[in-house]
């Protein structure tokens, strides 16, 4: 089996997983076997290892179709045990720890009269079928203008060291987990476009209409975890994507991330005017891609993404969207970060990688690719513990 054949079956599983496919979907591409070692490694590599088994955990209950047990014929018992161990270890119980991070972090928060939202990661996972099976990393918090007096509180009150030496944020260590405490949403220094998309992102982010009500531990105690606007959260998706796709890759859980959140929330979503703010930002011909990666590849629905609302819907390149989507799967550029501490290599580094990701550049910025990449040394510069 070969690689192209290895991430069919993993784009399979994870379809199968969040209930976007039947077994059927298998019979194509299990003729030539199913290479579980490499399926599991690259659901790992990519933190979906536990959305996957959830695909195989489908398969099993479907067992006696003939695709199915054709391809769980071949899965070793022990590397399903294994993986079933990752799925609870990895996944759950450290999302367990992380969720109740995020409510202790709050309640502290809250207790100062400091009110606390939650971007990204734990938001997101609220939207999974098992919000555990997201992985988390670090917590991302907006606190309403509030994060001096926020860090001042945690500094003065628990000793918590706070490190300043990054932009848009600052980031500190709580109850184990990395947290970063955004005063801006986005870094307003890598370009003059993100300096102009920051006030809107702002103003959204001022939306304290949604929230969730949580209890703290086993007591009476319950606090308010405010949750982005769907606007706010269907905008710094895709910008987010948008970044981390023209400087690194984003792998298939950034999608997923976006897709389930659109499945959820695209009756709230604005779409008229998101996609007018994608096209004044130069975002929406990358957005097109992502869109069309979520429906043909990840099996969501048309009617998630507000179609009616793009009004100059064209076609696409096809062996472009083949491109992202292989390269989500197989990065292009494989090159590591050097480890060694100094900045000329990295910047050399991030140069190469830069010059490796210059198609990526060109669908998603408009302008000067150099100019960018200069905007982005020269803020690393400033803040030289962000390189």
């Amino acid at each position: 089996m070969n690689s192209r054949q290895t991430e069919a079956i993993y784009l399979n599983l994870i379809r199968l997983g969040i209930g976007n496919q039947s077994s059927d979907g298998f019979l194509a591409d299990i003729a030539a076997g199913v290479n579980w070692p490499a399926v599991r490694a690259l659901a790992s590599r990519q933190g979906l290892a536990a959305v996957a088994l959830d695909g195989v955990k489908r398969l099993m209950e479907n067992a006696g179709d003939d695709a199915a047990a054709k391809a769980l014929s071949q899965l070793d018992i022990n590397l399903k045990f294994d993986w079933m161990g990752e799925s609870v270890v990895a996944y759950e119980q450290r999302y367990t720890a992380y969720s109740n991070t995020v409510v202790e972090l709050a309640s502290f928060y809250q207790k100062h009269s400091i009110k606390m939202m939650v971007l990204k990661g734990y938001a997101l996972s609220l939207n999974y079928p098992v919000p555990s099976h997201r992985p988390c990393g670090d917590i991302d918090i907006y606190l309403f203008g509030k994060y001096r007096e926020a860090d001042e509180a945690l500094s003065g009150e628990l000793g918590i060291k706070i490190d300043n030496g990054h932009h848009h944020h600052t980031i500190f260590s709580f109850k184990g987990c990395t947290v970063e405490n955004h005063y801006d949403i986005i870094n307003v220094h890598y370009g003059h476009r993100n300096n102009e998309l920051e006030p809107v992102l702002k103003r959204l982010a001022s939306d304290d209409t949604h929230s969730i009500e949580i209890a703290v531990g086993s007591s009476s105690e319950t606090v308010r975890i405010y949750l982005p606007s769907p606007n706010l959260h269907a905008l710094f998706q895709i910008k987010h994507c948008m970044s981390h796709f023209a400087s690194t890759f984003i792998s298939p859980r950034l999608l997923l991330d976006f897709a389930l959140f659109a499945k959820k929330y695209s009756s709230s979503i604005d779409w008229k005017w998101l996609y007018g703010v994608l096209r004044d930002f130069g975002m929406l011909d990358f957005f097109r891609y992502l869109r069309a990666i979520c429906i043909e590849d990840l099996g969501f629905s048309r009617e998630y993404f507000g179609f009616e609302a793009d009004e100059a819907a064209c076609s696409l390149d096809e062996s472009l969207k083949k491109r992202i989507l292989s390269d989500m799967l197989s990065p292009e550029f494989e090159e590591e970060e050097p480890k060694k501490k100094g900045m000329i290599p990295r910047v050399a580094f991030k140069f190469r990688r830069w010059q490796a990701n210059a198609w990526k550049q060109r669908l998603c910025y408009p302008g000067s690719r150099f100019v960018a990449f200069w905007n982005s040394v020269w803020a690393h510069i400033l803040k030289p513990d962000s390189i």
